[in-house]
């Protein structure tokens, strides 16, 4: 039992640590003329919905760090 015990004290202990405090001021620059259409949160990332003069962008970042993780644009066929 105290086996059990010690083991579960330990992976809480040894976890992925406390998160990171959050940030403040923190400014991103989107290109001119775009506007946020819709925002999510999915999973452990901030997902942000724009329209840049027509073309639909999808933009992904790490909620914790609020890094960017990626980008995916969507643009009609010729």
């Amino acid at each position: 039992m105290a086996v059990v015990l010690i083991a579960v004290g330990y992976r809480l202990y040894r976890g992925e640590g406390s998160p990171a405090p959050p940030r403040r001021d923190i400014i991103a620059t989107l290109p001119k003329g775009a506007r946020i259409v819709s925002t999510s949160v999915a999973g452990e990332r901030l997902v942000l919905t724009l329209d840049i003069g027509g073309v639909t962008e999808i933009r992904t970042f790490d909620a914790r760090t609020l890094k960017p993780a990626g980008k995916l644009k969507f643009v009609s066929e010729p």
